[in-house]
């Protein structure tokens, strides 16, 4: 009997001193918006599994999504804060803490691939990244959310200019929306997480979104029509709070950035056309679908792109700089 318990102590304290092998060094909290089927949200999931296996475990990236554990507009707060150590921040939201991040969003200026995969190591992305380090937080990753968009609707598709004219929809930002006001639309600005229901109660009578984003998110359920194009170019920006950064060691910050190159890498478009697949998804379920030719992308651009370059030019001290140097990539 003594050697039974003996063996058994003995296995118990080998299983717990595994365990303790096995725990992790670092936690990276991850909070982001994005529901469990959103490609974003799948993203980052592989993030923390390559995260794992770059550090050999020593780090150990925990993501919340859908929201769960902060709202969108409370991420900067909550990163810069402490709070948590790490968050994943629409690109175009935060138009209001830095004014040139909108710059992604001005339509058709930068979502061409050739652009795309330029972008991260450009110095309009040092600028960028500069702008975040300075509002407290350290930007380790440009992950492409989305390099395309689709105007969905109910009574009409949006195809022309002149479809918008008082058509209440859900937009970006102050400066995309104000080329959606520009065709005669009445914008609000609300995170993807509201939308649905805001569409479902007519609350709103159409949407911008990703093409993804509106399968992920149902959009088809309560809307008849789609009108894609490569308008816009939203990112998903990997942040981290300095402080705790600057704590790890350099082999497991190396291992993080790894990964989140892995990240970026991952997320870029394969061609400058919207996936087939992400098409026929959408019409699989019943949304009537159409995709932009270049002459009627041109009518858009010319109709938005006068207003949004001058809000964002009134807005952003490094407005104009910023667009020359996405223009020259």
């Amino acid at each position: 009997m003594k050697l039974v318990i003996r063996t058994a102590v003995a296995t118990l304290a080998t299983v717990l001193a595994a365990g303790s092998a096995l725990a992790a060094d670092y936690t990276m909290r991850l909070s982001h918006q994005f529901p469990p089927t959103h490609h974003s949200a799948k993203n980052l999931e592989q993030f923390a599994a390559d995260v794992k296996a770059n550090t050999g475990g020593k780090v150990e990236v925990q993501t919340y999504g859908a929201a769960q554990l902060f709202k969108p507009n409370q991420h900067h707060a909550a990163v810069a804060g402490g709070k948590i150590e790490s968050a994943a921040v629409l690109s175009f939201q935060w138009g209001g803490t830095i004014p040139e991040m909108n710059v992604t969003i001005i339509p058709y200026l930068m979502s061409k691939l050739d652009k795309i995969k330029k972008f991260p190591d450009s110095d309009a992305a040092k600028l960028l990244n500069a702008k975040l380090e300075a509002k407290g937080v350290k930007n380790i990753a440009w992950i492409v959310d989305a390099n395309d968009g689709i105007f969905t609707s109910n009574k009409a598709p949006l195809i022309k200019p002149e479809d918008f004219k008082g058509v209440k929809i859900r937009g970006l930002s102050k400066l995309f929306d104000s080329g959606l006001t520009a065709m005669g639309a009445s914008p609000s600005a609300m995170p993807g997480s509201e939308v649905y229901q805001a569409l479902q109660t007519g609350v709103i009578d159409a949407a911008i979104t990703g093409v993804e984003a509106a399968f992920s998110r149902r959009y088809y359920e309560v809307q008849k029509f789609g009108v894609a194009s490569p308008i816009i170019l939203a990112y998903d920006n990997l942040i981290v709070n300095p402080a705790w950064w600057d704590k790890l060691p350099a082999d497991l910050r190396k291992g993080i950035e790894d990964a989140a190159k892995n990240a970026e890498l991952r997320a870029l478009p394969k061609t400058d056309e919207i996936p087939a697949d992400d098409i026929k998804v959408l019409r699989d379920k019943g949304m009537n679908v159409t995709v932009l030719t270049k002459a009627q992308e041109k009518a858009v651009a010319d109709a938005m792109q006068p207003s949004v370059i001058k809000e964002f030019n009134d807005s952003s001290p490094d407005g104009a700089k910023l667009i020359e140097m996405i223009r020259r990539l």
